[in-house]
C-alpha cells in the first residue's frame, strides 16, 4: 500500500482506473432520458444516429485540446488550474465557485434523485422516498471517498464495468430482437440541429472531468491523451449501439413519445417483464455517475482552498487517506442542501439542467481558448503533447462551444439567468478574499 506524507496527491490511477472514472461520469443517466428529446428533433432514423456520431466526434476534438493542457500543465485543479494560469486568479476563482455551488453539486444531486426515482420502483420508502434515497446516496458515497481515493477508485471500476456490460447486452439483444412494429405511423418532424446537439452533448458531457485526475494519473504526460481518446471512443461505440437498439426495437415515432425509453426497450425485449431489471441498471448508472462526480468535484474545491486563504479549510489534502477530506465534506453538505431543496419542488431536475448548461459551456469555451495563451508563452515549445492540426482543432471546438452557449441560453430562458446570477455571486467572495489575503 502506497503511503503519502507529502500533503499532495499520489499518482495512483492507472489508465484503466482513469478511463473507468471518465466512462462512469459520461455513460450515466442521460442515455436513459435524453434520446427521446434528440428523436423529437430528428427527421429520420439516419439523422438521429448521425447526431450521436457527431457528438462523439465533437467530444474527441475537445479531448485532443484538453489532452495538451493536461499533459503540459498537470494539476489536481484541472480546468481551474488552466483558467487561473491563462486568465488570472479571478476567472479561476469564479470557475471553481461555479462548480462548487452549481455545476458539480447540482450534477451529484441530479444523479442521486434519479437513483431515488428508480429505487422507489423497487421499494417505496413513503412520501419522501426519492429524497431519502438521494440523501443516503450522497452521504454514503461521500463517506467512501473520505475513507480514501483507492476504495472509491475500485468501486468506480467495478460499477463502470457492470454498467458497460449491461448496456452492451441490452444493445446487442435489442438489435437481434424483432424490429419495431409498423403499426405506429411515423409523423413528420422538422430537424433542429442546435436543440438536438444540446441534448446529445449533454449526454456525452463529463469527459472533461478526466483532467482533474492529471496529478494522480501515472505517467500523465504520456497517458492522458490515450485515456481521454480511448474513453470517448468507447462511449461513442456504446451510444451508437444502444441508440441503434432503441430505433430497431421501438422505432423513431415510439422513441419520440416515450419518457422512459430504457423501460420501453427492455419490456419490448422481455415481453413486459423487465421493469426491475432496467431500474437496477439505472440505479447502477446513477450511482456510478454520482461517485465519479464526487471524486472530481472535490478536487476543484481542494485547489480553490489551496490557492485562496479565505477557503483554506478545504485546501488541505489528508495524507492518511490520500483524499481532500474537507473538500469532500463541504461538497457533501452543499449537495445535501440541494437534495433538501429539491424535495420541496417537482421541477428540481429541470431547473438544475437549465441553469447549469450556459455556465458549463462558457467555461468550456474559455478553457479551450487558454490553449492559445499557453502556446504564446516563452517555454511553449517544450511540450510533451501537442493537439493535432493546431490551430484548426481548437478553433472548431471553440465555435461549437459558442454555438451551444448561445443555444443553451435561448433554450433555457430564465433558467440561464438564474445560473449566471449564482455564478456572479462569487465575485464579492473573490474581492473579499483578495482583501483578506492582503490584510494577513
Amino acid at each position: 500500500m502506497e503511503k503519502n506524507n507529502s500533503g499532495r496527491p499520489l499518482p495512483i490511477f492507472g489508465n484503466i482506473g482513469a478511463i473507468a472514472v471518465i466512462v462512469g461520469i459520461v455513460v450515466g443517466i442521460g442515455i436513459f432520458r435524453l434520446p427521446t428529446m434528440v428523436a423529437q428533433n430528428s427527421a429520420s432514423g439516419i439523422e438521429y444516429l448521425s447526431f450521436w456520431l457527431a457528438g462523439g466526434l465533437i467530444s474527441i476534438l475537445g479531448a485532443l485540446c484538453y489532452a495538451e493542457l493536461a499533459a503540459n500543465h498537470p494539476d489536481a485543479g484541472g480546468e481551474y488550474h488552466f483558467l487561473s494560469e491563462a486568465f488570472g486568479p479571478g476567472i479561476g476563482f469564479l470557475f471553481s465557485w461555479g462548480r462548487m455551488t452549481v455545476i458539480q453539486t447540482g450534477s451529484i444531486a441530479l444523479a442521486a434523485f434519479i437513483l431515488g426515482d428508480y429505487a422507489t420502483v423497487i421499494y417505496d420508502l413513503g412520501p419522501n422516498s426519492e429524497a431519502i434515497y438521494a440523501g443516503c446516496t450522497v452521504i454514503g458515497l461521500t463517506v467512501i471517498n473520505i475513507l480514501g481515493t483507492r476504495p472509491s477508485k475500485n468501486m468506480q471500476t467495478i460499477a463502470t464495468t457492470l454498467i458497460i456490460g449491461l448496456l452492451l447486452v441490452a444493445g446487442f439483444t435489442g438489435l437481434l430482437s424483432a424490429p419495431a412494429s409498423a403499426e405506429v405511423p411515423e409523423t413528420p418532424a422538422s430537424t433542429s440541429v442546435g436543440t438536438a446537439m444540446i441534448f446529445v452533448l449533454l449526454t456525452y458531457g463529463g469527459w472533461n472531468e478526466g483532467v482533474y485526475l492529471s496529478a494522480e494519473l501515472k505517467d500523465v504526460r504520456k497517458n492522458i491523451s490515450r485515456v481521454l481518446i480511448i474513453a470517448l471512443g468507447t462511449i461513442t461505440i456504446i451510444y451508437l449501439l444502444v441508440n441503434s437498439a432503441y430505433l430497431h426495437v421501438l422505432g423513431l415515432e415510439s422513441l419520440r413519445n416515450s419518457d422512459t425509453i430504457g423501460v420501453s426497450l427492455i419490456n419490448q425485449i422481455t415481453g413486459g417483464h423487465g421493469s426491475y431489471a432496467i431500474a437496477i441498471l439505472v440505479i447502477l448508472s446513477a450511482l456510478s455517475t454520482a461517485n465519479a462526480t464526487i471524486i472530481t468535484g472535490a478536487r476543484t474545491n481542494y485547489a480553490l482552498g489551496r490557492d485562496f486563504p479565505i477557503f483554506k479549510i478545504i485546501g488541505r489534502w489528508t495524507d492518511t487517506s490520500n483524499a481532500p477530506v474537507n473538500a469532500l465534506i463541504v461538497q457533501g453538505i452543499i449537495t445535501i442542501g440541494l437534495v433538501i431543496l429539491g424535495s420541496f419542488t417537482q421541477e428540481a431536475v429541470s431547473t438544475m439542467v437549465d441553469y447549469t448548461a450556459p455556465v458549463f459551456w462558457f467555461f468550456f469555451l474559455l478553457t479551450t481558448a487558454s490553449l492559445f495563451i499557453f502556446r504564446r508563452q516563452p517555454n511553449s515549445r517544450d511540450r510533451y503533447y501537442s493537439v493535432p492540426l493546431y490551430p484548426l482543432t481548437p478553433i472548431i471546438f471553440i465555435i461549437v462551444c459558442a454555438y451551444l452557449l448561445y443555444s443553451s441560453i435561448v433554450f433555457t430562458g430564465w433558467g440561464a439567468l438564474l445560473g449566471i446570477g449564482i455564478l456572479l455571486l462569487g465575485s464579492p467572495f473573490y474581492f473579499f478574499s483578495q482583501r483578506y489575503s492582503s490584510s494577513e
